[in-house]
């Protein structure tokens, strides 16, 4: 006679904790472990089914992996009946070992809507290690017994703020919200055990199509760029022109390259649906004479973004590949845009910025390139990657190089407020050694400590107007 086992733990119950019922009968291990395991489902409850024999009676616990986590209670007492349907439900109220306090437990449960494809992996991608930093896809759900939900259970240190958005894999199929507009990410500061749920109310691609018009101002030009040259994949350009830039047709402008190009001057095209304003404050700033006249072009970047953004690989995440990256900016980009619009092709008029890895690369090009780069927005640069190999390679230098810099962090950029002042410390670090190297503070190297911004897009906006007028103040 098949018997159902419905059994909800604890909240403190660990992520990868396996329940088992042990019992009095070989489908349960005789009395010895591992009996018979169950599987979480979405829900949290861990159910199985076994088949035993009509009249048979039952002695069993419920335990963890680790088979002296018993229930603390007498065994339960059952007699198999002869009917179907035979279900046996039981709520554990604590396990007899206690939790590991330094992981919290929490559990993710994602509704999807229905014309998601039966197929589908459902994932989450956000702000910290176990959720992928990020890129695309972070933890994989699993799908439910029922309905259109999928779970997982993830654990994290106390205090930890998390930030994440549901995607089926990558950004090209991130959650939008019913009427497929941009969503904010949703936010969850771990302090206990707890389950997030989240209804995902359409995906990008598949719609419906977002309503909104683009959020573009001023003049704005798209190109394709071929990274097969160089070993990289395509990607788009996106270039904003100065006010008076198709009439002024004698007039050359100084440039300034910045990555993720997506997510710089279009809210409907940004990975997370929100967009620096790098057009916006650019044409407020020119028309206001607040800072030269300039050409912004972004640089999309493509799903090889941690590679191509770092100098060198680590065994964690890999990378490595931001020579490459730089023989396309230098050996493909700058050519084409030189040639394409009136520019100042000089390395003295020519700048590169970006934020988080996009900064800890501008900082690389700057000293790797000054011939080509000058002017360098290092916008709350990855300085802990690969052990701070920045510093190191700044205070390899045999000197000061004729480079302006900007550098700035957030005081709460990570996800608990000793990582984040870890941060803030690995930027002190580097800029300490440009100070050692003969960089001036509020000369040439302009540094910012952000009080409470977080490592986010609308953080970065919030200062693109001090960027731009630091790095492109207007002529005298």
């Amino acid at each position: 006679m098949p018997v159902r086992f419905d059994v909800t733990v604890p909240a403190n119950t660990p992520c990868g904790a396996t329940v088992a019922v042990i019992g009095n009968d070989p489908a349960l291990g005789d009395g010895k472990p591992p009996g018979l395991a169950l599987t979480r489902d979405v829900d949290g409850h861990f159910r199985g089914s076994v088949m035993l024999p009509v009249r048979k009676v039952l002695r069993y616990n419920f335990v963890l992996t680790n088979p002296d986590a018993q229930e603390p209670i007498a065994s339960h007492n059952y007699i198999v009946e002869d009917r179907r349907d035979i279900a046996r439900q039981w709520t554990v109220r604590q396990w007899s070992v206690a939790a590991d306090e330094s992981q919290t437990p929490i559990s993710f449960v994602v509704e999807v809507p229905a014309n998601t494809p039966p197929d589908a992996e459902i994932w989450l991608s956000g702000n910290q290690p176990e959720l992928g930093n990020w890129n695309g896809a972070g933890v994989k759900l699993t799908k439910g017994s029922t309905g259109n939900r999928y779970g997982g259970c993830v654990p994290f240190a106390t205090g930890t703020n998390l930030e994440f958005k549901v995607t089926r894999g990558s950004w090209d199929s991130v959650e939008k919200d019913s009427q497929g507009r941009e969503i904010d990410n949703h936010l969850h500061t771990v302090s206990a055990p707890a389950k997030v749920e989240v209804q995902v109310g359409s995906w990008r691609d598949l719609g419906p199509v977002n309503p909104q018009p683009d959020t573009l101002t001023g003049n704005i030009k798209y190109h394709d760029v071929d990274g097969s040259a160089v070993g990289l994949k395509n990607r788009k350009l996106i270039v904003w022109l100065p006010p008076g830039y198709d009439t002024q047709v004698n007039t050359r402008y100084s440039v300034l390259y910045m990555h993720d190009g997506q997510n710089l001057m279009n809210a409907k095209t940004a990975a997370f649906g929100v967009e620096w304003g790098v057009d916006e404050t650019a044409q407020r700033l020119t028309e206001a004479g607040q800072m030269e006249s300039i050409i912004i072009v972004g640089v999309y970047n493509t799903e090889d973004r941690i590679p191509e953004y770092t100098q060198v690989p680590t065994a964690q995440y890999g990378g490595g590949k931001a020579e490459d990256y730089g023989r396309l900016l230098v050996e493909i980009v700058k050519p084409f845009i030189d040639d394409t619009y009136r520019t100042k092709s000089e390395a003295q008029d020519t700048g590169v910025a970006g934020s988080s890895l996009g900064g800890l690369v501008s900082m690389y090009f700057g000293i790797t390139r000054p011939g080509t780069f000058t002017r360098l927005g290092v916008v709350s640069p990855s300085v802990w990657w690969a052990d701070r190999d920045i510093v190191t390679r700044v205070n390899d230098l045999p000197g000061k190089l004729p480079l302006r810099i900007w550098l700035d962090i957030g005081t709460n950029e990570e996800g608990t407020a000793a990582e984040s002042q870890e941060t803030v410390n690995d930027t002190r670090v580097l800029r300490d050694a440009l100070l050692a190297k003969g960089w001036v503070l509020d000369a040439d190297l302009k540094y910012l400590e952000a009080e409470g911004a977080r490592h986010n897009e609308a953080a970065w906006a919030a200062r693109t107007e001090q960027i731009l007028k630091f790095l492109y103040p207007p002529a005298p």
